[in-house]
């Protein structure tokens, strides 16, 4: 009889355990990374005497949920042409890191490095050079007006102080 109540079933609570858990990122991943982000910008900085690798920032290490995959995010000044430089020049280093990594890290394996460029840091350049060019259309018009709204019109201190 309790063979059959059970068979096929899950428990609430335990059925609740389960979704909590598919819903919520392991955190071993994301910690991972972000040793990996600290170790290889360390090795990047001092170990690799590449000329490609340029100025160049990690912003992000994104590690698979199996710890086999690193897909690490940077970016760099320059144009086109000085990305694809970098991006060579991670290619040749890729090997060196991750034998360093392994020395460094305590890990079984070293995860696989995959080196994108990122660029959601130019994106919110432009994002925000578009604001500002928005908010200075925008700005002309009722300044130019006399908007109420200004509190720092004449005869209104702006500092505390004055």
């Amino acid at each position: 009889m309790s063979r059959e109540k059970g068979k096929g079933t899950l428990l609430p609570c335990r059925r609740r355990a389960l979704q909590t858990a598919n819903l919520m990122p392991s955190t071993r991943p994301s910690r991972v990374g972000d040793q990996l982000r600290a170790e290889i910008s360390d090795l990047l900085a001092r170990e690799v005497h590449d000329p490609g690798i340029g100025f160049l920032t990690v912003t992000q290490v994104t590690v698979s949920p199996d710890l086999q995959v690193a897909r690490v995010y940077y970016t760099t000044l320059g144009d086109e042409r000085a990305r694809r430089d970098t991006a060579r020049a991670l290619g040749r280093a890729t090997p060196f890191l991750r034998r360093q990594l392994g020395s460094r890290l305590r890990l079984k394996r070293v995860p696989v490095l995959e080196f994108f460029f990122d660029e959601s840091v130019e994106r919110g350049d432009r994002i925000e050079r578009i604001l500002n060019e928005i908010s200075a259309e925008r700005g002309d018009a009722p300044a130019a007006a006399g908007d109420p709204s200004d509190s720092t019109g004449p005869g209104t201190k702006s500092h505390p102080d004055e």
